[in-house]
């Protein structure tokens, strides 16, 4: 996506976070692009997360980093945060890092507690009562 492409789409302020299929099973296309974060703090956090756990998924129990990191551009989920220009948390800033050392505590890997979706599905079940 072009950075002026972007621009257009999420102006500043306006935050989304793309799910790629490192599998390339969805071509070029994302996932789902999840939108409704209230900040860029709030959209980088979902977006690492969401790879944190991708990356322990593909983690294979006494994998070493090359085989995870493998695994993981073959079967992983990569995020891309728009709407955020140079502060956008990137993956390729952390993914060695993540392939190294598993995850100590899960809170890391958490990404739903910090899905904006979850608040829409909690706004529909009070509209429900």
């Amino acid at each position: 996506m072009t950075e002026e492409f972007e621009a257009q789409v999420f102006p500043e302020g306006e935050f989304a976070v793309q799910i790629m299929d490192m599998s390339g099973a969805n071509g070029s296309d994302p996932v789902e692009t999840v939108t409704g974060f209230i900040s860029i703090e709030h959209a980088n956090a979902f977006a690492r997360r969401y790879v944190r756990d991708s990356v322990e998924r593909c983690r294979a129990p006494g994998a070493d980093a090359k085989a995870t990191l493998d695994a993981w551009f073959a079967y992983g989920e990569d995020a891309e945060v728009l709407g955020a220009g140079d502060d956008a948390w990137v993956s390729r800033s952390e993914l060695k890092d993540f392939a190294d050392a598993p995850v100590r505590d899960a809170e890391d890997r958490n990404w739903r507690v910090l899905d904006p979706r979850r608040d829409e599905d909690d706004e529909d079940e009070d509209d429900e009562a």
